[in-house]
């Protein structure tokens, strides 16, 4: 599965939202939320539209990576309003930002900007990941937060064959 941490797309937001996104608690997923967490990042990446490649697997087979893989070999983080509902996905690989995607409806909102901030108290060492050079949502997020470039690729390493830029952050000081 490749490695993206795409932020969905910008959505117009109704006070409902704002108050779901301002309740978010992150915890921990487990393996009964891997289906809320494969659904985020299917929901997210075909929101995304032009900015993220199209998917090289299918949505049955992603939930099976999240199922089998991801939730089990690394540190996987929801965003989750009051009742439960997944509004947005971190995956963590080391020092690696391996998935970040927010819900289709909430971008914007602050959420990315909570993952990433608690992903930082958590690899106080430093990060990186990798978005997609169409992608330049993303790539304006992360440098906002602190976020540089790295490298820069013509996409032969991942499975989209898509380009693709290398961020990372240094940790404080």
């Amino acid at each position: 599965m490749p490695a993206a941490a795409g932020l969905g797309m910008m959505r117009s937001m109704g006070p409902s939202h704002t108050g779901r996104v301002g309740s978010a608690a992150l915890r921990r997923a487990g393996v009964d939320d891997a289906r809320m967490v494969a659904d985020v990042l299917i929901g997210s990446r075909l929101a995304a539209g032009d900015a993220i490649p199209p998917g090289v697997h299918s949505d049955a087979e992603t939930r099976e990576w999240v199922r089998t893989v991801v939730i089990p070999e690394r540190e996987v983080w929801l965003a989750e309003d009051a009742d439960g509902v997944p509004l947005a996905v971190m995956v963590l690989d080391g020092d690696r930002v391996d998935q970040l995607y927010v819900a289709p409806g909430f971008t914007g909102m602050g959420l990315g900007s909570r993952l990433v901030e608690h992903a930082k108290a958590r690899r106080p060492a430093g990060l990186q990941l990798w978005t997609f050079v169409t992608n330049t949502a993303a790539q304006r997020f992360y440098l906002r937060h602190g976020f540089v470039v790295a490298e820069a690729t013509d996409g032969s390493g991942n499975e989209e064959q898509a380009p693709d830029v290398r961020f990372v952050w240094t940790g404080p000081g």
